[in-house]
């Protein structure tokens, strides 16, 4: 699936450096923003707008302790 399908499909943008992933991270992080319920999507907007292209979904603390629950 290409980039702008994925978008509409979570309702969010993915990261700035989402395609430089491998496939496997480019999945965990699609499924990471599918189990986001509404306050923490709010927080990843509200974070993507702040920091920019400095924005790092897998190193986000809630990235990462979904991970580790996973």
């Amino acid at each position: 699936m290409d980039r702008s399908t994925i978008e509409l499909e979570l309702g969010l943008e993915l990261p700035v450096n989402y395609e430089k992933y491998n496939v496997v991270i480019q999945q965990s992080i699609v499924q990471y923003i599918k189990q986001l319920n509404t306050i923490e999507k709010q927080a990843y907007k509200i974070g993507k707008q702040h920091l920019g292209s400095s924005f790092n979904v897998i190193k986000s603390n809630g990235y990462n302790t979904w991970l580790k629950k996973k």
